[in-house]
């Protein structure tokens, strides 16, 4: 059998040879080469040197190589030993059984890279319970029979080189000087990958069962051992069959991974005996993400940077690194566009193992099943609205990060963050500065040191237009923390192919930049609405027929989603292991100054933060408004009973009590009064009762907030939150609807009754009317001189002169009084000639004023002539009760009539039932309403970060708060570091 040494075995045996050569580098060469062991060079530069070895020797080679040792290969001269005394047929039966087994099949490395393999079986194997169940997904007896049957059909086509080959390869070696040239040759060569092995033996001794080994895989180099086409053929055809061989194998390495899978979701799903459900511990990527979210909203200025690794996927607009990102997922989890911008906003994305394929935001509760086309819909649909939310007006893309967690069985465990494509044109819909906003965007998530950055770019574009490549090589000149993907590897082979370029792109030396991998994916075929599924079959389909992979272009282990999800996996958590405890250290150290800052700032108070801060002022408010029930009923309704009385005195007034006043007779005033009070009580006082009702409750509690101010334990950081609660309850707070209802019937059944059974009664009503007559005198008399200007005594002793405005209201109001004189029963309007009368007047004495000017000042001058005349006739009915008893026919010829008391009785009378309905009110239902309302405020500005912001502030607050922060990231970190030696 015929087979070339290259691939991973090739540099094993080139250090077998070195080794051999340097042994005899004094030894004087032979003139004739031995008769089993051969070397041939190759013809030409392009193809790899061949050795011609026995197939004996060759398994004696093998065996050398697996027990890394040379001294059963080499004699005491540094001869290869292959001994000739065995059959052809054992030599094959070794062979096939050695092919047959899965680790040799892995040497052989052809396209499954046996590595990665065999690193595969390895990891099945520490992830089950139990190993020996493993035996049961073993290929069957019957497989390996087939297997067998294989192998010697395709090595059955193989024949032995035609007659003569070795005389006209072999080189003929004369003398010492030849011998040192072909050790030269070999150590120019040796870099290159060359496979060839070095002997020589006895003198004219030649082998019959000496062949060329000719390997299953090409590195670059055409391999070949003969110039005739039939040759090619033949070893393309056994090339095919291996690759068959090495695909089914892997299938069934697949197969096993996913029967893992299965079972790893049955053992999560598995209940106890007791049938209590099993408490699912926190997994290790879920305990890191939460890390990251706190160190994402942590703001610190103690320059305390956030240099904690995720995997940063950053690409051209377009470029494929969302489909990259979803093939990870294994769902499609993201808005879909042609030729668009669809990420807006950073989204990251934590991956971790779960028996369920789900996803689910970190601020909602809702789980999305990924198995559901309805559920992706609509979770691409959260995703697409969360991201236009989060843009401002005017502006393209956000900072703001959109957190998601996705769980599945079999998912890479990592953290990722999708950022928005880089574009080189900012088209006319998009804001200003949005190229320059991405790019910073893109370079803040790069700079962390210890970030990955997953650079994707597109295979199927020229790599002239790439702009992702030159900030990655910026921001990592190195390469120690790039992983570069080649997207559409499909459409550049279909449409661009060229081998060569594509091949010096991923062995990094088309870019500027480097890496530490380089992976060729296929994300799709141009079809939207393809599933992961079947995106990975035509991926998988794309790999085994490409024309790239077979050319040499492509190596297995560069090749495919799965594979670089598990080598940026790999390197995710390597630099989680070596990068976290500097990480605590220096969240550590914070945590220290920030401490002995606060001792030294706040020595005698405790460290609360806005949080405790809120609570403790929500247990002050609450017991403030308990406070409310210490109020006696005495005191509530002298409170509602001064502000009834405050708001409804100027209405009584006008429109009541001086129209009334006006009537010719008693027996008119009382039907005016009985009119105007009963409008009054029907329409606009109980609605006036429920306003005065709920400003007195709020009043009380006010009163009580600021009393509490005065107290030695008053803490003033308290006082903006408690104004903002009092504020935001008022405008909550609605009186009961009824209230009014029964408030109108009490009142006006209340006014309507005009019996004043006794002498105290009547006592306090001519004393409730003398009150309000003189308040609202003084009030009068006041406005009056404040129109008129300073007198005579004040403008002496205070230095005060008056204007011409006063003087012109000084001559104004004589006229007017001089009219008021004359008739005592003026009406409270002044009639059009009397308006001209004074007008005259006053320009005799050379004043000009308006007629509005003369109505403004009677309106004063009359009210404090009609209060003076009803005081004067309230002190006439002091001692009235008599006469009101017999109806004033018995007052001795005198006009006493005392109508005007008892209109001031039934107004009081009102004043004092309302007071009391609604202080009942209030005890029984308003205040409990209240206290649930602030209650509610409350919990809203609880839930509020902002708001809270905004009303506990102060240095002593910012401090405590980043104290607490520090502290959290702090425990976290090491809750996670103990996790992660756990595991290890």
């Amino acid at each position: 059998m015929s087979m070339l040494i290259c691939g991973r075995f090739g540099p094993h045996c080139e250090r077998y040879v070195q080794h051999a050569l340097r042994k005899h580098s004094l030894q004087q060469s032979r003139n004739i080469v031995s008769k089993s062991h051969v070397l041939l060079k190759a013809p030409s530069s392009s193809q790899s040197p061949i050795l011609l070895i026995s197939e004996r020797g060759f398994w004696r080679f093998y065996h050398a190589y697996k027990n890394r040792s040379s001294r059963h290969l080499l004699s005491s001269r540094g001869h290869l030993l292959v001994p000739s005394n065995r059959h052809n047929i054992v030599t094959w039966t070794r062979i096939t059984k050695a092919l047959i087994r899965p680790r040799n099949i892995i040497i052989t490395g052809l396209v499954g890279t046996g590595a990665v393999i065999s690193q595969k079986i390895e990891a099945v194997r520490q992830q089950l319970p139990d190993l020996e169940w493993m035996k049961e997904y073993m290929p069957e007896s019957e497989a390996v029979k087939n297997l067998m049957k294989s192998i010697q059909s395709a090595t059955s086509k193989l024949s032995l080189p035609e007659k003569g080959f070795i005389s006209s390869h072999l080189p003929k070696v004369k003398d010492a000087a030849v011998v040192e040239g072909i050790k030269s040759w070999w150590e120019e060569n040796a870099g290159k990958n060359s496979a060839a092995v070095l002997s020589e033996d006895q003198k004219g001794t030649t082998h019959k069962n000496t062949v060329p080994l000719l390997g299953f895989g090409r590195s670059g180099a055409t391999a070949t051992s003969s110039k005739k086409n039939p040759e090619k053929e033949r070893l393309e055809q056994v090339q095919d069959e291996m690759i068959q061989i090495q695909i089914r194998y892997q299938k069934e390495i697949d197969r096993l991974i996913k029967e893992n899978k299965d079972l790893r979701k049955s053992l999560m799903l598995k209940e106890p005996k007791s049938g209590r459900k099993r408490t699912m511990r926190k997994s290790l990527i879920d305990m890191y993400s939460d890390v990251l979210d706190e160190l994402e909203r942590y703001d610190s200025s103690y320059n305390t940077q956030d240099n904690l690794p995720r995997v940063v996927v950053v690409g051209d607009q377009s470029s494929g690194k969302t489909s990259v990102l979803e093939m990870i997922v294994q769902a499609r989890i993201f808005p879909r566009g042609s030729g668009e911008m669809m990420t807006r906003s950073p989204v990251k994305v934590t991956l971790s193992e779960g028996p369920y394929h789900i996803a689910s935001f970190k601020d909602s509760s809702r789980e999305f099943d990924l198995t559901k086309e309805s559920d992706l819909a609509a979770l691409r649909k959260e995703v697409e609205l969360r991201m236009k939310a989060s843009v401002g007006d005017g502006e393209t893309v956000s900072q703001e990060s959109i957190s998601m967690t996705v769980k599945g069985p079999g998912l890479q465990r990592m953290v990722l963050v999708d950022l928005p494509g880089i574009i080189s044109t900012e088209t006319s819909v998009m804001a200003p500065e949005t190229k320059n906003n991405i790019r910073k965007m893109v370079r803040g998530h790069m700079e962390n040191p210890n970030a990955i950055i997953l650079c994707i770019q597109d295979g199927a574009l020229d790599a002239e237009r790439s702009n992702v490549t030159d900030l990655v090589s910026q921001m990592d000149p190195t390469g120690k923390r790039t992983i570069f993907v080649l997207t559409k590897v499909d459409l550049a082979e279909s449409n661009l192919y060229n081998p060569d370029r594509i091949k010096s792109i991923l062995e990094g030396r088309l870019f500027p930049m480097k890496a530490l991998g380089y992976f060729a994916v296929v994300t799709g075929r141009g079809n939207q609405n393809d599933s992961i599924q079947e995106i990975k079959n035509y991926e998988e389909n794309f790999f085994r027929n490409s024309k790239l992979f077979k050319d040499g272009v492509l190596k297995p282990t560069q090749m495919g989603t799965q594979s670089m999800s598990m080598a940026v996996s790999e390197l995710f958590w390597k630099m989680v292991r070596e990068t976290v405890e500097q990480q605590a250290d220096a969240f550590k150290a914070t945590r220290f100054n920030l401490e002995t800052e606060w001792k030294n700032t706040f020595p005698r108070q405790r460290e609360l933060d806005r949080e405790e801060l809120f609570e403790k002022a929500k247990g002050d408010i609450l017991d403030e408004i308990i406070n409310l029930g210490q109020l006696t009923p005495k005191e509530w309704e002298e409170a509602f009973y001064n502000k009834l009385w405050e708001r409804a005195s100027s209405y009584f007034f006008e429109s009541i009590y001086l129209p009334a006043a006006q009537t010719e007779n008693s027996g008119i005033f009382n039907t005016t009064v009985d009119i105007k009070l009963k409008q009054w009580a029907d329409n606009m006082l109980p609605k006036k009762c429920v306003e005065v009702g709920w400003d007195t409750l709020h009043d009380e509690f006010i009163k009580i907030v600021e009393k509490d101010k005065k107290n030695k334990g008053h803490d003033e950081i308290f006082d903006q939150l408690k104004l903002a609660v009092i504020e935001a309850s008022k405008n909550k707070h609605q009186w009961d609807s009824k209230a009014e209802d029964s408030l109108r019937v009490i009142q006006v059944n209340t006014l309507e009754d005009r019996s004043v059974t006794d002498k105290q009664q009547w006592d306090a009503a001519v004393k409730f009317m003398e009150e309000t007559v003189k308040g609202r005198l003084h009030q009068t008399q006041d406005k009056l001189k404040e129109l008129t200007g300073p007198g005579k005594w004040e403008q002496w002793t205070h230095w005060k002169s008056k204007t011409q405005d006063h003087r012109n209201r000084g001559a104004t109001k004589g006229e007017l009084e001089k009219i008021l004189s004359a008739e005592k029963d003026h009406k409270s309007n002044l009639a059009t000639d009397e308006l001209t009368t004074v007008r005259r007047n006053l320009q005799t004495s050379g004043i000009e004023v308006t007629n509005d000017f003369i109505r403004e000042t009677w309106y004063h001058v009359y009210r404090q002539f009609f209060l003076t005349k009803a005081l004067g006739q309230c002190q006439e009915c002091r001692k009235g009760f008599y006469y009101y008893q017999k109806g004033f026919t018995d007052s001795g010829g005198s006009k006493l009539e005392c109508n005007d008391v008892v209109l001031f009785w039934r107004l009081q009378r009102m004043l004092q039932i309302t007071s009391n309905a609604l202080r009942q009110q209030v005890v029984n239902n308003e205040a409990r309403r209240l206290e649930r309302i602030i209650k509610e405020v409350l919990d809203e500005f609880g839930e509020d970060q902002d708001t809270l912001a905004k009303l506990l502030t102060g240095p002593r607050v910012q401090l405590a708060e980043e104290l607490k922060k520090v502290r959290q990231i702090q425990e976290k970190l090491e809750e996670f570091i103990q996790a992660l030696n756990k595991e290890k």
